[in-house]
């Protein structure tokens, strides 16, 4: 009789002890580096990107805004944190219709939007136009203008102006 006791005891022990745990279970783990290597990057949106100056009577208008104002800007940028990210714009010559030129610096804008700056347009070095710290999207406007004159010949001026957002 001590034997059936002590198989049954050996028996229930091996069905409890086999009810909290999986035979044969095989456990393994292994650990993933997950890495996202950002490069520096910048992205410029201005619009319209056509702006025009209606014609006005200098003595009654002495500066003309344009049609279009306020023109919107969306500067993004990604780069390190304490890095410093520069707009500037740079005109391509004077405004130019045929033979005859309005100088460039008759146009100016101003800027609303936190980072964006006053200015006047230059042919031969770039003008800030906007300076901020660390990665973001920056929104803001310019509202262009230009200087009125009775000395400007008649005609259909147009130049290129060139803005470059710099992500360091």
């Amino acid at each position: 009789m001590g034997r059936v006791k002590v198989a049954s005891a050996i028996l229930m022990a091996l069905i409890l002890g086999a009810a909290g745990t999986s035979w044969g279970a095989v456990h393994a783990t292994a650990m993933v580096t997950v890495a996202a290597p950002l490069a520096s990057s910048a992205q410029l949106t201005i619009s319209p990107n056509v702006i025009n100056f209606p014609d006005a009577n200098p003595d009654t208008v002495p500066t003309i805004a344009a049609t279009q104002n306020p023109v919107s800007v969306t500067a993004n940028a990604q780069t390190g944190g304490g890095r410093t990210v520069t707009l500037g714009v740079l005109a391509q010559g004077d405004l130019v219709s045929g033979g005859n030129t309005i100088a460039i610096n008759n146009v100016t804008w101003t800027a609303t939007g936190s980072g964006f700056r006053n200015g006047t347009m230059n042919k031969t070095t770039s003008q800030l136009a906007g300076q901020w710290t660390g990665p973001g999207s920056r929104t803001g406007t310019f509202s262009y203008s230009l200087k009125n004159s009775w000395s400007y010949a008649t005609g259909s001026y147009t130049q290129t102006v060139i803005y470059t957002l710099i992500a360091p």
